[in-house]
């Protein structure tokens, strides 16, 4: 019998997952294919092979169920991992809520957040191919320190092209990379062509996700001693992610419980996808079928709510593969929102079609009552959270009071996918009363739509 009154369940390292799962085994239909941003025709491996290394490739397009998780790399996610599963209790007093709260603290990562899970696999397989060097961008700083640390596990070189508003945001997150042996550079740079060309139309530009894209891949492009590592978006990534949701349905059991919901951040759909796939699962075999899967996004930065489904570039500049995705145009730059993370003008593939097809819903809320959350959720549970989770703990909160309203007890699960100590500026901001909400910026992201490339059929 589980213990009701617990607050924390934890697992044991033996419990680390030996397989990722892979939801594209359970698609009713495949993705659509991926495009050569040249051609317009679907690209092979071969394509691919510039900018990643085989092993990854191969997991990109693969269709099977569970794929092996190397020993070499379970043998680092045993730092951090399994992480807890933690009941929040005081929240659930403060709020006056029928609703039983869980969170899955990705935080007890060295770097703080859940982007470890997917870099220690891909400075792995680059290793083993020989690769020396890997190039990324970087928004909030979360992803590019955890592949400056797997890097220095694995002997890798690191450069990392942090979005210039993050940049200056987050100084820490730039030192904590500096400290684990990676180069950083405030994005858009003058070490591309592609940074050349953002800085002559807008010196003062404050850069984006996909402009930092832009930077990365031409850089790996460029070299044959470098590769290219995405921290979102690719299947690949988001199945390394799958740790996440697969820890958490055995630590549910251990608490006797069942999610009714689950919410999770959303930006390009890492730490969502990770977290919530390996439930999606049963939902897609016709189990479950009132489990209600929540993605949340930014009011300001809404791909899934207000984007166009369509085929678009994953970067700025055009140098990616065309995928098809819930897209506000790739020439769309985001407000500078504190949410670093989740200043993306696409989203991943996977998500898009689970979005489509009714298996998942989305949300858009505001930067201001985010962070209104974000400190009820500190001072309740201790826990600064990152601004990107903080969109998480929102929706999480106000499903919570319809339960009170509504008298039901609902069980609620979300991804606390990352601890905001590097992100105490955004805090100030708010406690100053300096923190201000975005307007949805409708006539920027209509002409940025009027760039998507033209695909046939």
């Amino acid at each position: 019998m589980a213990d009701k009154n617990r607050t924390k369940y934890l697992l044991d390292e033996k419990d680390i997952p030996t397989k990722w799962y892979n939801i594209q085994a359970d698609l009713k239909t495949p993705l659509p294919p991926v495009l050569h941003p040249g051609t317009g025709q679907p690209i092979g491996p071969q394509d691919l092979a510039p900018l990643f290394p085989m092993e990854l490739i191969k997991q990109e397009v693969s269709r099977e169920r569970w794929i092996e998780i190397p020993e070499e790399v379970r043998n680092v996610l045993r730092l951090w991992r399994p992480t807890p599963l933690i009941r929040a209790r005081r929240l659930e007093k403060a709020l006056g809520t029928p609703a039983r709260i869980y969170y899955k603290y990705e935080g007890v990562s060295p770097a703080g957040s859940h982007k470890p899970n997917t870099a220690v696999a891909q400075a792995y397989y680059n290793k083993k191919q020989g690769v020396t060097r890997l190039t990324t961008e970087t928004g909030a700083g979360q992803w590019g320190s955890a592949l400056a640390m797997a890097c220095a596990f694995f002997g890798l070189q690191c450069k990392v092209y942090m979005v210039k508003v993050s940049y200056q945001q987050k100084p820490y997150r730039r030192v904590l990379m500096e400290t684990w042996g990676a180069q950083v550079v405030p994005s858009p740079s003058p070490d591309t062509q592609a940074g050349k060309k953002v800085l002559e139309q807008d010196p003062n530009s404050p850069g984006s996700l996909g402009i930092a894209i832009s930077e990365a891949v031409e850089d790996a492009a460029t070299r044959d001693d470098t590769k290219y590592s995405l921290g979102s978006v690719l299947n690949h990534v988001l199945m390394h992610q799958t740790v996440v949701g697969l820890e958490t349905k055995k630590q549910l059991e251990k608490a006797d419980d069942e999610a009714d919901i689950l919410v999770g951040c959303i930006g390009g759909g890492s730490n969502f996808s990770g977290f919530s796939f390996p439930f999606a699962a049963d939902k897609l075999a016709g189990k479950k079928k009132k489990l209600r899967i929540i993605a949340v996004e930014p009011s300001a930065c809404p791909s899934l709510t207000r984007g166009k489904y369509a085929y678009d570039f994953g970067d700025t500049v055009g140098l990616t593969p065309l995928v098809k995705m819930h897209t506000l145009g790739h020439t769309f730059v985001p407000p500078p929102l504190h949410a670093g993370g989740l200043r993306y003008h696409g989203m991943a593939p996977l998500v898009c079609k689970l979005y489509e097809e009714g298996v998942i819903e989305a949300v858009a809320v505001p930067q201001v009552t985010t962070f209104q959350a974000a400190i009820q959720f500190a001072r309740t549970e201790g826990i600064p959270p990152a601004p990107e989770a903080a969109h998480a703990v929102r929706v999480v909160i106000d499903e919570a009071l319809r339960c009170k309203k509504e008298g039901k007890r609902k069980t609620i699960v979300f991804n606390l996918s990352g601890h905001g100590h590097f992100d105490l500026s955004a805090y100030e901001a708010y406690l100053t009363g300096k923190l201000q909400d975005y307007e949805y910026p409708a006539e920027k992201i209509a002409e940025a739509l009027t760039h998507l490339p033209q695909v046939k059929g």
